[in-house]
């Protein structure tokens, strides 16, 4: 059994994070997991789950909403910045390390897709974590665009960028497109089936909504975490990659453990990017859990 609670905490402009955290039965202090998703989602998304699951471990789970999404503050909402979020990742280490049920020397960290880059640059700059479970990481955004964006694409997704930072200049909000759609007219930043259905699954009123700014994906085609995976070591990393995945790509994501220094170790499970939440979620929350159990018990 375990606890659910709503908590806040505070960040860099005085920008209010929010998001749950889940306290197991037992005396206290217990080690500690601090959580959070990926490009443009919410903790509804799917991770609820992972935090009971690991939760059920005897750990204390913090599970955050990054700032402009879901129940957090900021503006402009919907807009994803990686650096940002890495910096209020760490307040949220700070504001695990102030609750009296968590003893502040054993905190792992586990993040997912976009935010699975998060992990590895946290694990390689925050030495309070003791371990760090990256599931389908972002390693090069660079790399992960010239795959996903046809050649004959990149001109006029350039113009988007350039429009958008002129529409700025003149003192209008970012311009926004899609999360994902189907629709070849409409602009948005995923278009295969298993993206639609997960970022659509259903999910309580008004916790989400389909956009996300322009400069986002311009971010994240700048963003390159598995610069810093040789970087993790000594802090143990674990990678958990899916076999088919086309969205993080699983060749950049096996490439990159190779470059990760022990102690590490890879779990690879089979599907595509979203199998490790839906089909192949017993398999990757089994993984992390043993990492956790691991390093922090």
């Amino acid at each position: 059994m375990m606890q659910r609670t709503d908590i806040a905490f505070t960040a860099e402009g005085r920008i209010t994070l929010r998001g749950w955290l889940f306290i197991p039965d037992g005396p206290g202090p217990h080690p500690a997991v601090t959580m959070a998703h990926g490009f443009a989602g919410v903790k509804e998304h799917g991770l609820e789950r992972f935090a009971e699951a690991i939760a059920r471990d005897g750990f204390v789970v913090l599970l955050h909403d990054h700032r402009t999404f879901g129940a957090s503050e900021g503006l402009p909402r919907q807009d994803v910045d990686p650096w940002r979020q890495i910096a209020d990742w760490r307040r949220a280490i700070s504001f695990l390390e102030s609750r009296p049920e968590v003893d502040a020397d054993r905190i792992g960290l586990w993040g997912t897709s976009y935010a699975g880059g998060h992990a590895i640059v946290l694990g390689a700059t925050d030495r309070r974590l003791r371990c760090v479970v990256a599931q389908v990481p972002t390693i090069s955004g660079y790399e992960q665009g010239l795959r996903r964006v046809p050649p004959d694409a990149v001109a006029s997704l350039e113009q988007a960028f350039a429009e958008d930072e002129r529409a700025q200049f003149r003192g209008e909000p970012p311009r926004t497109q899609a999360v994902v759609s189907d629709d070849p007219a409409v602009a948005a930043a995923y278009r295969g089936k298993d993206a639609i259905d997960f970022y659509l699954q259903p999910l309580p009123s008004g916790v989400w909504e389909n956009h996300v700014t322009v400069r986002s994906t311009r971010a994240a085609r700048m963003y390159e975490p598995g610069a810093w995976i040789s970087r993790v070591s000594p802090t143990p990393l674990l990678l958990v990659v899916g076999d088919h995945d086309t969205i993080t790509l699983t060749d950049l994501a096996l490439a990159a453990f190779e470059r990760a220094l022990e102690p590490k170790k890879l779990v690879l499970l089979p599907g595509d990017h979203f199998d490790p939440y839906l089909s192949g979620f017993q398999e990757s929350s089994a993984a992390a859990r043993a990492w956790f159990r691991r390093h922090l018990h």
